[in-house]
């Protein structure tokens, strides 16, 4: 009896931890300007990508919390936006809501063959606060470099995407 009293204890406890908001993990979502419009409450980041080299294949949105262990971790995204990449004037813009007011950094990658592959050699990447990346960080910048404050409502951003 005292068993199932732990084992409903956890599970309860499991699906609270599941329903909360700042601890989503690994949501595929769509890119809904609506979010990011002049009446949304947020939080969200409106995200200006800028420098695109082709306007084929595909781009990729993923925010993650501001936090050594999760920055670029595998799995450790909050939210992803995948799409064809279509540029207007080598430009591209994006909503990407967040859990809740803090600090997050923004990673981009354009895919331009679309074979769902990094090939550095063609494809280009960028992220939040647009830090130099070089081969000796593989370009994977410290979060120190990337994190910035998201307020209550819709905080604006550009990333200059970069190719070798």
């Amino acid at each position: 009896m005292v068993m199932l009293k732990v084992v409903a204890g956890l599970m309860s406890m499991g699906a609270l931890f599941a329903a909360s908001p700042a601890l989503a993990q690994h949501r595929e979502i769509g890119n809904d300007m609506d979010l990011c419009a002049a009446s949304a409450k947020g939080p969200a980041v409106l995200v200006d990508v800028r420098g695109f080299a082709a306007s084929t294949g595909s781009v990729r949105l993923q925010s993650y919390p501001a936090t050594r262990g999760a920055w670029l971790a595998k799995g450790a995204w909050l939210n992803r936006i995948e799409t064809a990449a279509r540029p207007s004037n080598g430009a591209m813009r994006f909503c990407m809501p967040v859990p809740e007011p803090g600090k997050y950094g923004i990673a981009v990658r354009h895919d331009r063959d679309g074979n769902g592959k990094t090939d550095i050699s063609r494809d280009g990447g960028g992220f939040s606060n647009n830090p130099g990346i070089s081969i000796f960080n593989l370009g994977k910048p410290s979060v120190d470099k990337v994190a910035f404050h998201v307020g209550p409502g819709v905080t604006r951003i550009t990333i200059n995407l970069k190719y070798m």
